[in-house]
């Protein structure tokens, strides 16, 4: 049965490899122990999707670049960056132990090994907003973009891209935030590189072979707005937003967002509502 791409058609240029600082990783089991670094690109996620469809799709092959030009966040957003200040890159993994009504175990995974990794900078009100954008602060911090291939009814292939703010000092969204605003500190980026690979790696081999039950738990804890009285859009109505207040309670089995709505329980699906204040 041929691959089935679940998200985008095959981007045809493909970018040549420079030689870098990002070397090898030795502290990993598979994450990283080969990377394609390209200076600049439009999207690590498009030469992440080349190489599947090339049949080079390695599990664990990390693309890094310093400067991505056109790099997409959810919903279609851009993701803005400057050259040499932030860690931009995408990993590809063979998850075929998922399948495709689970994929959301992929995000919760892939978003705790982030907040892992940044916990140990003991970041004030570090947390996962849903369904996959990192925040400290009220203030966003970094975001995933998770593009999945089909075999059947099983992950075949994820590219996991994922842009982190880290020595950059200037954005043009007053949201946005980097790790070098918060502690006062300029950092390494190779070698932060290898650490949060390892913290990605260590949270997906633990869902690999441990399920989701304990990730599930530590997924809602970090939560942003989880369990708290809020105010919400509700975009479901044919595009007409309708204003509400909710309490955020839970992840559905496919990663719907729970929120008690006029003292029901109501699931809502990517796109389908807005964070308002």
């Amino acid at each position: 049965m041929p691959i089935q791409k679940s998200i985008f058609p095959c981007v045809q240029t493909l970018h040549k490899t420079s030689k870098s600082l990002y070397k090898t990783f030795t502290d990993t089991v598979f994450v990283g122990k080969k990377i394609v670094y390209l200076p600049s690109c439009q999207s690590t996620n498009d030469i992440a999707a080349e190489k599947i469809q090339q049949g080079n799709g390695t599990d664990g092959l990390l693309i890094v670049t310093s400067q991505q030009t056109a790099g997409r966040g959810q919903r279609g957003n851009s993701w803005e960056t400057q050259a040499d200040q932030n860690l931009t890159f995408s990993l590809i993994l063979r998850p075929s132990f998922l399948l495709a009504h689970e994929q959301f175990q992929l995000n919760m995974a892939i978003s705790m090994g982030i907040h892992d990794f940044l916990s140990q900078f003991n970041l004030p009100d570090l947390c996962v907003k849903w369904p996959n954008d990192i925040y400290c602060k009220s203030k966003k911090m970094g975001g995933i973009l998770i593009e999945n291939f089909l075999k059947g009814n099983q992950i075949s292939h994820s590219i996991i891209g994922i842009g982190l703010n880290i020595n950059q000092q200037a954005f043009v969204h007053p949201n946005a935030v980097s790790l070098s605003q918060l502690t006062g500190a300029n950092y390494q980026l190779p070698l932060l590189m290898e650490e949060i690979a390892s913290c990605l790696e260590k949270r997906y081999l633990s869902l690999r072979q441990s399920g989701t039950a304990k990730l599930k738990q530590h997924y809602l804890s970090k939560l942003y707005w989880y369990q708290e009285e809020r105010t919400f859009q509700d975009l479901r109505n044919k595009g007409v937003p309708i204003e509400f207040q909710g309490q955020l309670l839970g992840i559905g089995k496919q990663g719907q967002l729970i929120v008690e709505k006029d003292q029901k329980l109501e699931e809502f699906n990517f796109q389908e509502i807005k964070f308002l204040a």
